[in-house]
């Protein structure tokens, strides 16, 4: 093992700082982290390549350090000690336990996805919020999605913050990026109806839709709602009629209700 790294200068130090806080750089180089030994096991299960790991023994201890150990053969990913800190310096979140990995995230395109006969899809347009983004990769994994699809996205799919707020399940949920247009083609090439959740004349109720066949589920940005074009092209508007003051819910909270009750009905 190469010596400790105990300085903040150290360009693989400086390197994990670009890719934390930069999509450009990630993107380039193929490359994003994952922080915390609970999403990089998820990861690992999921078959994803981990060509660099950055341990602070001090804050892993021992028991996380055998574990990672289990978890990478010899001669599989490179293993660097970093000191407490300057692993500081590069964590990302309070408490860290010590462990951040350089990920290969897998990247695919719509005509890879592999559907069965009556897929549930959650797509997302132009989703802004790691956060929002991982609560639904979340949803998606509980509920055994097919993917989740985002369109013209404005925060990459493998934004370290999405993978921390989906506790991992970024690498569990196939997950696409794409454009309007070639999302809605796609759909009718499979036979996927899209039901976009918005407030208009012709919305209808969720409860009063069948989610039982191919299906996706269209959800917008909480600032601004679905784009027009959008919704205007999917085959049902949908509301969750609300009983309160406000007219609205989370972007999160919104998917996983109408996720959870298209699984209600595919069981009943």
């Amino acid at each position: 093992m190469p010596d400790a790294i105990t300085s903040p200068q150290n360009p693989r130090i400086k390197n994990l700082l670009k890719l934390q806080q930069k999509s450009s750089e990630r993107r380039a180089q193929g490359l994003t982290i994952i922080e915390g030994l609970r999403e990089l096991t998820i990861a690992r299960g999921a078959g994803v390549a981990v060509p660099a790991l950055f341990v602070c023994p001090e804050l892993a201890g021992e028991q996380r350090q055998q574990e990672l150990r289990a978890l990478f053969g010899k001669g599989e990913t490179e293993w660097f000690e970093v000191s407490k800190a300057v692993f500081e310096k590069v964590a990302y979140r309070e408490g860290s336990d010590g462990v951040l990995a350089l990920a290969k995230p897998p990247l695919r395109t719509l005509g890879q996805l592999q559907l069965p006969a009556t897929p549930l899809l959650l797509v997302l347009e132009a989703v802004e919020k790691p956060g929002n983004l991982g609560a639904i990769l979340r949803t998606a994994d509980a509920a055994q999605a097919t993917a989740v699809i985002v369109c013209d996205p404005r925060t990459d799919l493998f934004n370290p913050n999405a993978i921390r707020s989906s506790i991992g399940c970024s690498f569990t949920v196939p997950t696409v990026a794409t454009t309007r247009e070639e999302l809605l083609s796609w759909c009718k090439q499979n036979g996927i109806k899209t039901y976009a959740a918005a407030l208009t004349d012709r919305a209808v109720a969720y409860t009063t839709c069948d989610f039982r066949g191919p299906t996706a589920l269209v959800m917008g940005t909480e600032a601004d709602g679905l784009t027009p074009e959008l919704m205007q092209a999917c085959d049902q508007t949908i509301i969750i009629p609300m009983r309160g003051a406000i007219d609205s819910l989370n972007v999160s909270t919104a998917t996983a209700i109408l996720t959870f009750e298209a699984v209600r009905q595919r069981e009943g």
